[in-house]
């Protein structure tokens, strides 16, 4: 079977050293195979994505010169994709509305800490028809615990690993935001499914992620790609992010950077001074 992987940065800022070292493991993947190596754009946080970020992150992909198979795929245009699988999902009985802010849920006694912080206590789920307003600002959540006693036991492969799932560590997850149509969680299966993503190269950051993404799968009758999550660069500061103003590739062109030795080095995880890379 060709493989076919994906690049599917967020248009919220510039991309930095890590964006590139992920794309180009997912672009050598499918391209060291003969497979299909696609682009799409994660552009449904409406509070931080932004049109110019695409057009750099463009930019900084043509300045290292990968290529991408296709039309560029963005999630702004697939709301009626997600809206589609969180009705599927209503329908079994898995969702249910939740009015709660982070602050409530922060500033509960209740909430333990799972992957992706304080876990959801369950103040939403069970509340008597009376208390339900849909005419309120309202997320989706999953029931992660009836979800899983309906999927029964998951796992995925990960570098030729056998990982079990257990999404019941992140707790009833937000499917659909008060902000936006789709969280990460459900946008992203949704879309690996549709556009038949058979291998998912991504960064260690999101190994987690995947417990939920898999229960996902199941639920809505998709397939299960292999998973290869790569090591992340980090500098002295720690893992690159964008929230703490690791220089961008931008930065790197205006400095005279010299692309293809850099992607050539990359390539052997040969990194610039200052950089290590760090996991598997």
């Amino acid at each position: 079977m060709q493989p076919v992987t994906r690049f599917a940065p967020s248009p919220t800022g510039r991309l930095h050293l890590g964006h590139a070292f992920s794309a180009l493991q997912a672009h050598d993947f499918a391209r060291d195979r003969d497979g299909v190596f696609l682009l799409r754009i994660e552009d449904i946080d409406p509070g931080r994505s932004r049109a110019e970020h695409v057009d750099a992150i463009l930019e900084d992909l043509l300045w290292l010169g990968l290529d991408w198979d296709g039309e560029i795929i963005y999630q702004s245009e697939r709301l009626d994709l997600y809206a589609s699988a969180l009705e599927r999902l209503k329908a079994m009985g898995l969702v249910y509305p939740c009015f709660c802010t982070r602050a409530d849920i922060a500033a509960s006694v209740a909430a333990p800490h799972g992957p992706e912080g304080p876990t959801y206590p369950g103040t939403c789920r069970g509340l008597p028809a009376d208390a339900v307003d849909l005419a309120r600002p309202h997320a989706w959540r999953l029931d992660v615990e009836a979800a899983v006693r309906r999927a029964g036991p998951l796992s995925w492969t990960d570098h030729g690993r056998t990982i079990a799932a257990e999404p019941e560590t992140f707790g009833d997850v937000v499917l659909a935001r008060k902000d936006a149509p789709a969280s990460y969680h459900l946008a992203v299966t949704v879309d690996d499914a549709d556009s038949g993503v058979t291998d998912i190269v991504r960064g260690r950051d999101l190994f987690a992620s995947t417990h939920v993404h898999r229960l996902l799968q199941a639920l809505l009758d998709l397939p299960t790609p292999f998973y290869h999550h790569h090591g992340l660069l980090a500098d002295e500061g720690g893992r690159l992010a964008k929230r703490h103003g690791a220089p961008t590739l931008a930065d790197l062109r205006t400095a005279g950077v010299d692309a293809p030795v850099l992607v050539s080095r990359l390539r052997q995880n040969q990194l610039p001074d200052g950089y290590s890379l760090a996991g598997p």
